[in-house]
């Protein structure tokens, strides 16, 4: 129930939840919305065809690695040894613990830099090996060797996120995807026409960026004191913490970007432009994700990470209960909007330039089956931070392994009746495989979760979506009887439907009673109490 003052009443960890939630994002938002706008100016500039396959799979590399080490891993591994550090130990301990780890990770990170420039050929072998055209190989080697070193700089960028998410300061952190997205649509702007080939420009654009993700964070490191030089430290016994729960973090929240390799290999042997259409479809699903699902992730760890170090098992699961509920109650109405309105959507953001209707229809069919997934994603990434903040990530890494098991296999039985549309659907199914598997394991580590509160609280959600569905296939009928079809008109169709099937979601949900939209409505009157 909501207080005098007409905030939600929730717990002092919720409101941790909360208030970290607002800043990261929004943070995200930019980065997302900066993201769509790089995405329309390839898809103008340089379509969906062989070059932009080979750019693609290479920047898969440098992609992966920041959403493991700047959204995932390495933050995981180190923001509960740098809390505990801040909370319990002396600043100077700190100041130590802090040098040491970045002298050992610049020299790690440095070494796998230079393996992968050299390696570069193999590891597109592996991951495309339906590259055959000695031209598009030699372009993707090419490019991947331009860009590994981004794993340096984006390596840098998480331990400065991690320092400054233990310090509870989120922002800055989370706008590092951003400054990424803000260089590679100056590379392609400023540099496309002057360099040989043109999609080199967006190659250089990716470090460009990095080295943005890594000097955003400076100004609020000196702020705090904590902006530190590396020292000649290696047996520092943090690293030991460190190392054994960075490389369980590694496999255990890998488990979405394995299945994203995966589909990467397979999508090579199917038609050209189907690398493409996967990258394109991926990037649309992963706005709400991104701004939401990793967000509420992100958010929730440093709070059931507290509550491990202070014994409270309970409260974990109370956390982890609160986290699961919001994400649903975020997730599913975006899915069906995504499902609904999948054509209009893809046309509006891409088609223009050298990317056709053709590539619309293809881009729309992977992004309905991505959309299906949504709700597992955003849980799964949720599920297996508790384990991480219990410092039990083995749990997590089994659970992900099988979770990259059934993507395989859901991916060799779908891929051939469904083309690139069932690597979608394969990648869905091993995220709601690997959600299951973690809930069933968190049950069994915590105890009760509150499964009847979640099971209600998704039975109200998906009633409140029914509206919703029903307004989005109208306007999607109303499109389809459109005499003059341009992008300008569906764009201001689809504005007007999402505000309206948006108001008819939190409607509905309020006259369900959904505990959820009173959560949000507290974070936001909480930012803007404070703004104001």
């Amino acid at each position: 129930m909501p207080d005098r003052r007409g905030f939600f009443k929730v717990s002092s960890h919720e409101r941790q939840v909360i208030g970290a939630l607002g800043s990261i994002g929004l943070a995200t938002l930019a980065s997302r919305v900066l993201g769509f706008v790089r995405d329309m100016v390839v898809a103008l500039v340089f379509g969906a065809g062989p070059v932009t396959d080979a750019f693609f799979v290479a920047f898969r590399i440098p992609n992966i690695l920041r959403r493991l080490l700047a959204e995932g891993a390495l933050s995981t591994a180190v923001i509960p040894v740098f809390t505990e550090y801040a909370v319990n130990r002396p600043r100077e301990e700190l100041i130590r613990m802090l040098r040491a780890v970045l002298a050992v990770a610049l020299l790690a990170l440095g070494v796998a830099t230079v393996v992968g420039v050299l390696a570069a050929p193999w590891l597109l072998a592996v991951i495309a090996p339906g590259f055959t055209d000695p031209a598009q190989r030699g372009l993707a080697v090419v490019l991947t060797r331009v860009m590994f070193p981004y794993l340096l700089l984006v390596g840098a960028a998480a331990f400065a996120m991690g320092v400054l998410n233990s310090q509870g300061r989120f922002f800055a952190a989370a706008l590092g995807p951003a400054v990424l997205n803000v260089g590679m649509i100056v590379g392609v702007l400023v540099l496309a026409r002057r360099v040989d080939p043109p999609i080199m420009a967006l190659a250089l654009g990716v470090l460009l960026g990095g080295v943005g993700q890594l000097l955003v964070q400076v100004p609020g490191l000196k702020r705090l004191g904590l902006l530190v030089s590396p020292s000649r430290e290696l047996r520092h016994p943090a690293l030991g913490r460190v190392s054994r729960l960075l490389l369980p973090a590694v496999f255990g929240l890998a488990a979405v970007q394995v299945m994203v390799f995966v589909n990467t290999l397979l999508a090579s042997l199917l038609p050209a432009g189907s690398i493409s259409f996967l990258y394109y479809a991926d990037r649309v699903m992963e706005f709400p994700l991104g701004i939401f699902g990793i967000a509420l992730a992100s958010a929730s760890l440093p709070a059931m990470s507290r509550q491990a170090a202070a014994g409270d098992t309970r409260g974990v699961a109370t956390t982890l209960n609160f986290a699961l509920r919001l994400a649903t109650y975020v997730s599913a109405p975006a899915t069906v909007g995504l499902v609904v309105l999948s054509v209009p959507i893809t046309r509006v953001l891409f088609e223009r330039g050298r990317f056709s209707p053709a590539d619309t229809e293809a881009t729309a069919v992977a992004l309905v089956w991505y959309a299906v997934g949504l709700v597992a994603f955003a849980g799964a990434r949720i599920a297996a931070q508790a384990f991480y903040a219990i410092a039990e990530p083995g749990t997590a890494v089994k659970l992900g392994a099988l979770a990259i098991a059934a993507n395989v296999l859901f991916a060799a039985a779908l891929m051939r009746p469904m083309g690139h549309a069932g690597l979608a659907a394969a990648s869905s199914l091993g995220a709601y495989v690997n959600l299951l598997a973690l809930l069933w394991a968190a049950r069994r580590r915590f105890g009760l979760l509150g499964g009847r509160a979640l099971a209600a609280s998704v039975a109200r959600t998906a009633v409140a979506c029914v509206p919703l569905g029903a307004w989005c296939l109208l306007a999607l009928a109303a499109y389809h009887r459109m005499d003059v079809v341009t992008t300008g008109r569906i764009a201001a169709g689809l504005t007007v439907t999402i505000v309206i099937g948006a108001g008819l979601f939190w409607v509905t949900s309020a006259l369900l009673g959904s505990s959820e939209r009173g959560v949000l409505l507290a974070m936001v009157r909480r930012r803007g109490a404070r703004a104001a």
